[in-house]
């Protein structure tokens, strides 16, 4: 049985997202010294929090919904999902990173898998999406991959 959202509680998981996406943007932002690692991935992410803002917005006033650019943008996430995790072999290359990408490499490897997983899921449903609602899940799913991953692999703002 298909569950129904209401207004309210969409504007509040997508008030969530983006809210994701914000803090991943501003963990991006901080400085990497001369680390060429820490800046690919931070620049990748960056690029990301751009897209998912792009949506977000279509998703916080789903009559701006355009699919060709929704589609756009959600190809690009999916087409870039996998780049930056190998500037994240180097230990020493810290950056925004906490320790747990390294001690806990499993964990953080199936973090990266379902990023991949999730972005490739909004790409196909973008494909044939016709308005917010028909993405509005699977755009979920990406912003909460995000949070996933920033809440145990993302060092805390002090």
């Amino acid at each position: 049985m298909a569950q129904v959202h209401t207004n309210k509680s969409f504007k509040s998981l997508f008030s969530v997202t983006l809210m994701a996406a914000a803090i991943g943007l501003t963990a991006c932002s901080t400085s990497t010294g001369s680390n060429p690692d820490v800046q690919a991935r931070q620049d990748t992410m960056k690029n990301w929090g751009d897209a998912m803002g792009v949506m977000g917005d279509m998703a916080k006033a789903p009559d701006t919904f355009d699919a060709d650019v929704f589609k756009e943008q959600a190809a690009f996430l999916a087409e870039d999902a996998a780049k930056p995790w190998s500037h994240f072999e180097d230990p020493e290359a810290v950056g925004n990173a906490t320790e747990a990408v390294w001690s806990n490499a499993d964990g953080f490897s199936a973090e990266a898998e379902n990023f991949q997983k999730v972005t490739a899921e909004l790409n196909a449903a973008a494909q044939n999406a016709t308005s917010m609602d028909d993405v509005k899940p699977a755009f979920g799913q990406v912003g909460a991959s995000c949070k996933s991953c920033h809440t145990d692999f993302r060092a805390k703002d002090e």
